[in-house]
């Protein structure tokens, strides 16, 4: 029997990049799969390549998230229809690398809405369903939310959130065995910078070391297992992120030129 054979995975973002590699990765160890995204056609699209990977049900619902009003009652029909879930995977989320000054209103809370308020308001609806057997949540969120730079205002605010959002509702859950794992890779090789870096210029000077969804995907899934607090990827990126915790002023002065690559 495979790993995750008759447990039931909610992926939001799920269309395409890490979300489709997320999904795809569960698949390949039986889940069933419940899909969320805003672009239907690559979702079905996602559903028709985890079905030959291997997933047992697979559930298709779009919905844009930016539409925070309407997640409760959407959620609480997904869940109703599906029994539950045993395990989500808040992934949805975009980024715009620009300064603040130049940032359009709408995107700024288009942004917050996607990346933090959606991912707390599905995780509100899925704890009560997972109180009874216990279940797992993953944040994906980012380095980002640990190391800030110049032009990722608000995407990093973004993301400091979902951490601090993730290391609460840790502590809230932990009596109700819901375990509460994060995420926090550095840049990937998707279409995210479609939209985050529109010049190319930052997605150019990283390429060589971007990682790729398929990698991160597999950590995540590999997580599903286990009870660690958060991954980080990749680990020199991570000890970049501890040593502007202890010497923020430091960093910013030595790694000025590169953060100031976007």
């Amino acid at each position: 029997m495979k790993k995750l054979t008759g447990k039931k995975v909610l992926i939001t973002g799920a269309s395409g990049g890490l979300g489709r590699a997320i999904a795809e990765e569960a698949a390949r160890m039986g889940a069933d799969l419940i899909l969320i995204a805003r672009n239907e056609r690559k979702l079905i699209q996602t559903g028709e390549r985890c079905r030959q990977f291997g997933a047992g049900t697979i559930v298709i619902r779009p919905f844009d998230l930016n539409e925070v009003e309407g997640i409760p009652i959407f959620m609480e029909q997904v869940l109703s229809e599906s029994g539950g879930a045993d395990v989500l995977v808040n992934n949805a989320g975009f980024g715009l690398f620009e300064k603040l000054e130049n940032t359009p209103d709408e995107t700024i809370i288009s942004m917050i809405n996607v990346n933090v308020v959606a991912l707390m308001l599905i995780s509100k609806a899925v704890i009560p369903h997972m109180k009874d057997s216990g279940g797992h949540i993953v944040n994906i969120a980012s380095q980002a939310g640990k190391l800030a730079t110049p032009k990722s205002s608000i995407y990093s605010a973004a993301k400091h959130a979902v951490l601090g959002f993730s290391n609460s509702i840790r502590m809230e859950a932990a009596d109700d065995h819901i375990l509460v794992t994060t995420v926090n890779p550095g840049p990937i090789e998707t279409d995210f910078f479609e939209t985050a870096d529109t010049s190319g210029r930052y997605a150019s000077s990283v390429k060589r070391w971007m990682l790729s969804p398929q990698m991160v995907a597999k950590k995540t899934v590999d997580a599903f297992y286990s009870d660690k607090r958060e991954i980080n990827l990749p680990g020199w990126m991570n000890m970049a992120s501890k040593a502007y915790s202890l010497a923020p002023g430091m960093i910013e002065r030595l790694g000025k030129k590169g953060f100031n690559q976007k």
